[in-house]
Parts: structure tokens; C-alpha cells; sequence
């Protein structure tokens, strides 16, 4: 028997290996973080093409394995994130943590190889419940709130997901996961509910929101998988819908804006993550075999220098408990393994030559000019500079190059800057030897991304954008200032909506007290007053006097009546 005729999913390793952490040792959790991803990349290596795994559920034929290029190369990138996350946080992330973010990935690694809607839905939801947890190990009280808002935001994205899976399943009467039309209603709330996950605007500010409110360790497991299990998402189900150019190209400059508004290094990278995002979305609305495959490779290498990026931020609060550029600075001094990482990670996500960004990004942008999107191309060659500008530049230069901080952290534990340094070999190797990656995208490939045209246009990009940082530096100083998005509505309207409503019931209850309550508890009385032995209407009346009332009611309705 292969390893293709073993019945269960590859994502189950990990889910084991989740329930196995609380239950060993201390001193065999490396381990498990360690072997548990990699017995799961055996086996997404060992897979054959095609679906492998069906099964009964709810009356329908469901497909819990289907290989491919493009399935087998994301998950063998949540199965590596999940392997150095883990060497990178086993001294510092708490055992509920651990756990939950080998669970998380075990939900990415799941829907990478779900074949039908309804396993990809159970997945997706399995992948939201164990990120708000991973959120909430973050230990403040920022965090609960955070992760809270988190849930609810990804609560609400899986019920326009399942809205639209029912809907197609009653049009189609399939649930395969194949290419879909933005023909109906249940088509467009599944397109809502993945962009809710991608962090398409206007819903993405739960992303900067929660990712910066987690444990130091906790932000590099969730910068990996949500957005980009949506971007596999979107490209199996709406390649070539051309209003994902549109959206994606709203994430970039979104990202882009805030990640130069903002003052707090980890919210700048979180920013960058949805500008990123916006190049891949945009390649999957161009829907070419070029842009698909640049949205595979440039989702592969995001999650590599991503993560990198966020583990050299990650080293800098474990080490100096600061999070803010204002207070940071001149940390190259003492904290060089850092330093050198974090600034290869910023080279990368700025598509510097020789590294990954330069040999994935550039796919999506040339894919635009083969398709004659003229508009399009001019707005990813712009906003690569703005790349530079946010996460180039701004971020290492601002954390570790700046004013002299007065700050001597040393580098952190071994096994931080083994995973840093692991990522860092990564992305140039990658960036030097672009075969590496190209021989595993979904379809052949015959772009070349060094050439003399490419390198000169890309060096003078970034030559002019760094040129441009400096020149303003003065006005790129950051100030303790807060940076206000759409969340502002949910997280400081709606609570002042709600106050003001608790106060009017707090009114109206006082009312109703003040008007029926207290009226009320007379009425007993008044009852005893009148009807009481002692009261006017119980007495025995004289038959004069009784005549004589009857009376005058007689002529209060003969009269009453008249004028009616």
C-alpha cells in the first residue's frame, strides 16, 4: 500500500498532532512541531493527482482529497509554515497556542485538497475557530476584544459562504469546486464571503485589528494562512472575474496608505499583508495561465518573507516589550541576526533583485501588459514603489536604523533566529534560483524574469522610491497617532450607538416606574377605599338616594347619545 491509498486526509496528521501537544512533555514538543508538518509534507508529496478520498455526508458525495500542482504547492507551504512557526515560537507561545495553530494549519492544509464546497466550508470554518483562539493567546485584554471582533467578522464571511454553497448546490445540483459565473445572487455572496477572508476592503480592518493584538509569536501563525487559503479560494472558483482587478487593485493602495499612516511596526506589517493580498487578487481576475501562476508563486514567497518580516518584528517586542516605531531605533548595534534578516525580508516584499518578490510579483504585473490592461500595469508598477516605501524602507529603517533608541536588546533564543535565518536562505535562494518554485506552479512556464529590461526598470523603481523617502523623511516621522479605518464604525460608533440605546431603555424604564408601576401598586389601595366595608360603593344606600343617581346617569346618556 502507497501513501496515496492511506484513507484520511493529510490535514489529519496535523489535526493529531494539535491534540498530541498538551499531552507530551515540554521537552518533546519540538519535536512534534517539528515531525508533525513534516510527515504531512510526505505525504502532500506522495499524492496522486485527481480526487483520492470520498465519502458520504448529508446525501452527498463529498471529495475530501483532490490533488493538483496548484492544491499540493499551497499546502506544502502551510505544512513548511506550520514546521518553522513552530521551531520559531516552542520557547515562548503558551501549550494552548501551540496546539491551536497546528490546528489552524491543519484547517489550511484541508482546504487545499478539499475537492467539493461543503469539506471546503467545514475546513474554512475549522481554520476561523482555532485563528480566534490563536488571537485571544495574545493575553490582554486588546487581545479578548480583538479576537472577538475577529470571530465575528469571520462568523459573518462563512454565512455568506454557506449562503452562496446552498444556493449553487440547489441551482447546479453540484457542489464540485469548479470555475463559477457571477451570474446569480448565491454566486456574488460566495465571492463576499472569500473576500471577507482575503481582507478585502471595506471589510479587511479585522486583519490589521487582531494580527497585532496576538502574542508576538502568534502574529507569524496567522499572517500565513487565512488570506491566502482565500486566494487559492478565488483561484479555483472565479479565475478571470474582472472585478477582482478592481478589488485587488483597491487592497494595494489601501495597504499601502495605511501602512504609511501607521506608528505600530506590527499594524504596518499587517497593512502590507492586505497590499500584498491585492497583487494576488488582482492576478486571479486577470485569470491568465501567466497570472495564475504568478498568484500561486507570489502567494508561496508572501508567506515566506511575510512571515519573516513579522518574526524579526516579533524578535524586537520579546526582546525590548515595544511595539511602536517612536519607540524604537538603532538596533542594529546589538541585534544584527535580526537586523540582517529582517532587512532581506523587506528586500523580498519590495521585489529587490535576487530575491523571491522580484521573481513572483513580476508575473502579475507583466501578465496585465500581455493582456493589453495598460491601466492596470501602471498602477502595479506604482504601487511596487509604494511597496518599497512601507515595508522597504520605512519598517527596518524606522526599527532598527534609526535615532539611537537607547535600547540593547541582544538577539533572541537560538531557535528565534534559526527560523529567521531559515526563511531568510529562502527567500534568495528562491530570488537566485527561480526554478526552484516556477517547476511546481500550476501551469508550464516559460517567463524569465531576469532580463536587462526588468532589472533596469526595477532598480530605478526602487531607486526613485527610496530617493523619495528620504527627501520626506522629516514628514515619514511617526507620532503616536491612530489611524482611523471602517472599524472605527463597529468598534467606537456602534459601542456609542448601543450606550445611547442602554440609556433611553434606562429613561423609559424610570418612566414606565414612575407611570404605571407606582400608579399601579395604588390601585389595590383605591380599590380597598371604595370597595372596601367602609368604602362609598359598599355601603347600603337609601332607595332615594339610589333613584336619584340612576338618574342623573340616565341623562348623562340620553344626552351623550344625542350628540353622537
Amino acid at each position: 500500500m502507497t501513501i496515496s491509498d492511506l484513507m484520511f486526509p493529510p490535514a489529519f496528521i496535523m489535526i493529531l498532532g494539535a491534540l498530541l501537544i498538551p499531552l507530551v512533555r515540554p521537552g518533546i514538543r519540538p519535536l512534534v512541531l517539528i515531525l508533525v508538518p513534516l510527515l504531512t509534507l510526505l505525504m502532500i508529496w506522495n499524492l496522486d493527482d485527481g480526487v483520492l478520498m470520498t465519502a458520504r455526508f448529508l446525501g452527498y458525495e463529498v471529495e475530501l482529497v483532490e490533488a493538483s500542482n496548484v492544491r499540493r504547492l499551497f499546502a506544502t507551504i502551510f505544512a513548511l509554515m506550520a514546521m518553522i512557526g513552530g521551531l520559531f515560537a516552542f520557547q515562548h507561545a503558551r501549550v494552548v497556542e501551540m496546539s491551536a495553530s497546528m490546528a489552524y494549519a491543519a484547517g489550511a492544509v484541508g482546504v487545499s485538497f478539499a475537492g467539493d464546497l461543503i469539506t471546503l466550508f467545514l475546513f474554512w470554518e475549522f481554520m476561523a475557530l482555532f485563528s480566534t483562539v490563536v488571537v485571544w493567546c495574545g493575553g490582554t485584554e486588546a487581545a479578548r476584544r480583538a479576537g472577538i471582533r475577529y470571530g465575528i467578522m469571520h462568523l459573518i464571511g462563512g454565512i455568506l459562504l454557506k449562503i452562496g454553497i446552498e444556493g449553487v448546490a440547489v441551482q447546479t445540483g453540484s457542489i464540485a469546486i469548479q470555475p463559477l459565473m457571477l451570474d446569480s445572487f448565491a454566486t456574488w455572496m460566495m465571492l463576499i464571503g472569500v473576500l471577507i477572508n482575503a481582507a478585502a476592503p471595506p471589510v479587511s480592518a479585522w486583519l490589521s485589528d487582531a494580527y497585532p493584538e496576538a502574542s508576538p509569536t502568534g502574529s507569524v501563525i496567522l499572517s500565513a494562512f487565512t488570506t491566502k487559503t482565500a486566494v487559492l479560494t478565488l483561484l479555483l472558483l472565479f479565475p478571470g472575474q474582472q472585478v477582482l482587478i478592481w478589488v485587488g487593485l483597491y487592497m494595494i493602495f489601501y495597504g499601502i496608505i495605511y501602512a504609511l499612516m501607521e506608528n505600530d511596526m506590527r499594524r504596518i506589517l499587517a497593512y502590507s499583508i492586505v497590499n500584498q493580498v491585492g497583487f494576488m487578487v488582482v492576478g486571479v481576475g486577470i485569470g491568465t495561465e501567466l497570472a495564475l501562476n504568478g498568484v500561486a508563486a507570489h502567494a508561496f514567497a508572501h508567506i515566506i518573507y511575510k512571515a519573516l518580516l513579522l518574526m524579526s518584528a516579533g524578535a524586537v517586542i520579546v526582546q525590548t516589550g515595544k511595539r511602536k516605531c517612536t519607540d524604537l531605533g538603532g538596533l542594529y548595534r546589538t541585534m544584527p541576526v535580526t537586523t540582517i534578516c529582517g532587512t532581506i525580508g523587506a528586500l523580498a516584499i519590495s521585489s529587490f533583485p535576487y530575491t523571491s518578490g522580484f521573481i513572483s510579483k513580476s508575473m502579475i504585473s507583466q501578465s496585465a501588459a500581455y493582456g493589453d490592461l495598460a491601466f492596470v500595469w501602471y498602477g502595479l508598477v506604482a504601487a511596487s514603489a509604494g511597496v518599497f516605501l512601507h515595508a522597504g524602507i520605512k519598517f527596518p529603517w524606522f526599527v532598527f536604523f534609526q535615532k539611537d533608541s537607547g535600547l540593547r536588546p541582544k538577539d533572541p533564543s537560538w531557535n528565534m533566529q534559526a527560523a529567521m535565518i531559515i526563511f531568510a536562505v529562502a527567500c534568495v535562494l528562491l530570488g537566485v534560483f527561480p526554478s526552484l518554485l516556477y517547476q511546481f506552479l500550476p501551469y508550464e512556464v516559460s517567463y524569465v524574469p531576469y532580463t536587462a529590461e526588468h532589472l533596469v526598470t526595477q532598480l530605478q523603481l526602487l531607486l526613485f522610491a527610496g530617493l523619495a523617502f528620504f527627501v520626506t523623511l522629516p514628514l515619514m516621522k511617526r507620532t503616536l497617532t491612530i489611524s482611523l479605518d471602517v472599524d472605527f464604525f463597529y468598534r467606537r460608533v456602534g459601542p456609542m450607538i448601543w450606550r445611547s440605546f442602554m440609556h433611553l431603555l434606562v429613561v423609559l424604564n424610570g418612566l414606565f416606574q414612575s407611570l404605571v408601576v407606582e400608579k399601579g401598586k395604588r390601585l389595590p389601595q383605591l380599590w380597598i377605599r371604595y370597595h372596601g366595608p367602609e368604602g362609598p360603593l359598599a355601603r347600603t344606600w337609601p332607595t332615594g338616594s339610589m333613584l336619584l343617581w340612576v338618574a342623573v346617569m340616565l341623562v348623562v346618556i340620553l344626552i351623550g347619545a344625542r350628540l353622537l
